[in-house]
């Protein structure tokens, strides 16, 4: 699958001879519902992550738990809340009834400026707003990997994207649960150099990314790494030349730390791309299974290049090491993707590994919403955009793993993220699916993007 490209020797995601990206029991996930009790019913909650050591483990201190969420009030419409977005978490006893402890930098979007869990007095993070990441515990140490957009010197809003990072607070289980107190220091890590990673300016007409920092701590090497999004300019020979299928360049990008400092970064080559396949490859992470190492996205069903199709989904790849070489996952890359009866159900999904098994949660995006093209939600209303947008997270869908295979074959309850301790109940004999969450063929996708949240999103 690795296909050298002048200096280029990374993995390379390819359609070629696999038959196309098609649902299957495996890989579709059965319809969903919202949650009967929402931890935060006043807020969109999308992209979330938990706190995690740096091998890779949830994080407990003294018994709690820790997610962090992008989170925007919900009296806004969906499209707008990425320009809002706000890092708030939630603590756990359990790893299923969760309490919002209000913003992780101490701005409430809610405005309640006294938000339980903060004394920041007002929200220092860098960008105009703060997207998705990671969060490390380290021996006491607090780390906030983010990603920093939009330019604050912009009158207009703008797509300025750079990877950040705030430490410094500490986390206080004194009282009667976990707050994270501060104040933080926010530094930028890293910008696109222009080389390996697209700037903002070579991006032209397409969507720009450079963001989703992931730390991962590589427990082989004992090297310390952070994973990114990005895009990697195509070279001329790509894609046989065509220009609109080489703007389709999608990446994972890497960082090393060579001392192991949360602090200090070196850019290093891509591990993955997806030049002439797809633009925009989200929120990469990566779970060692077996020794196995197993490079995890989501994408969405307009970001694939003209004339090849597929779903807004979890994608997946296979590599014996974390530099590759990397193999699609049950043939064409497909994991996990919503039924077809509700093709935007949820996105964002994020596997944590258990046992021997995955757990994979995402948001609730438009659940129940049976169409072709998500921009079909432009048409609605504000207020109908706003009833049919779930803002939650999903069932948690536990998924086998058997080398270069995956099967959903369970789900646990919307919220759930049990320790690594906790035994999970017997899964059922057998694991079926409506007939009519299968039907829908992909469709073909458009060159320029039309998405209706906006024109980032």
């Amino acid at each position: 699958m690795s296909e050298p490209n002048d200096d280029r020797t990374w993995s390379r995601w390819t359609l070629d001879g696999t038959g196309g990206i098609e649902r299957t029991e495996p890989t579709t996930a059965p319809a969903a519902g919202v949650p009967d009790s929402d931890p935060a019913p006043d807020l969109h909650i999308w992209d979330t992550w938990p706190l995690r050591t740096r091998s890779g483990e949830v994080a407990s201190v003294d018994g709690w738990q820790v997610l962090i969420s992008l989170t925007a009030p919900a009296d806004v419409t969906p499209g707008e809340r990425h320009d809002i977005a706000e890092h708030r978490y939630f603590v756990s006893r359990d790893g299923r009834e969760w309490t919002d402890r209000g913003p992780v930098f101490g701005t409430d979007a809610l405005g309640d400026e006294d938000a339980e869990g903060g004394d920041s007095p007002h929200n220092d993070a860098l960008g105009t707003r703060q997207w998705a990441g990671s969060a490390l515990y380290d021996d006491g140490d607090l780390y906030l990997f983010y990603t920093a957009a939009g330019d604050p010197d912009s009158e207009a809003l703008s797509y300025t994207q750079r990877l950040a990072v705030g430490h410094g607070a500490s986390v206080d289980t004194s009282g009667d649960g976990l707050t994270i107190e501060g104040p933080w220091t926010h530094e930028i890590l890293l910008e696109a150099d222009g080389e390996w990673y697209e700037t903002q300016a070579q991006s032209g007409e397409m969507t720009y990314t450079f963001r989703d920092p992931w730390f991962f701590a590589d427990p082989a090497t004992g090297r310390t790494h952070l994973l990114f999004e990005s895009n990697t300019p195509a070279a001329s020979g790509d894609c046989g030349g065509d220009a609109d299928q080489q703007a389709f360049n999608g990446c994972v990008g890497l960082a090393v730390s060579p001392s192991g400092d949360p602090l200090d970064w070196e850019f290093r080559p891509p591990i993955f791309d997806s030049v002439c396949v797809n633009q925009e490859i989200e929120r990469p992470h990566v779970v060692v299974h077996e020794g196995r190492y197993y490079l995890l996205v989501s994408s969405h069903v307009d970001t694939f290049a003209p004339g090849l199709a597929g779903y807004d989904a979890l994608y997946g790849f296979v590599a014996d090491s974390l530099d590759g070489d990397y193999r699609p996952l049950n043939g064409s890359g497909l994991v996990v993707t919503n039924p077809a009866t509700a093709p935007f159900q949820a996105y964002s999904w994020l596997a944590i590994p258990h046992g021997e098994e995955l757990l994979v949660s995402g948001f609730l995006n438009y659940p129940g919403f049976n169409v072709d093209r998500l921009d079909e939600i432009a048409a609605l209303s504000g207020e109908e955009q706003r009833r049919r947008f779930a803002g939650t997270l999903t069932p948690t869908l536990r998924v086998a793993v058997d080398g270069e295979e995956t099967r959903i074959h369970g789900t646990l309850d919307h919220w759930a993220f049990p320790s690594g301790t906790e035994t999970l109940p017997p899964l059922a004999d057998e694991w079926s699916l409506p007939a009519e969450a299968l039907e829908r063929e992909p469709g073909i996708t458009r060159t320029e993007r039309r998405r209706a949240e906006g024109p980032f999103w």
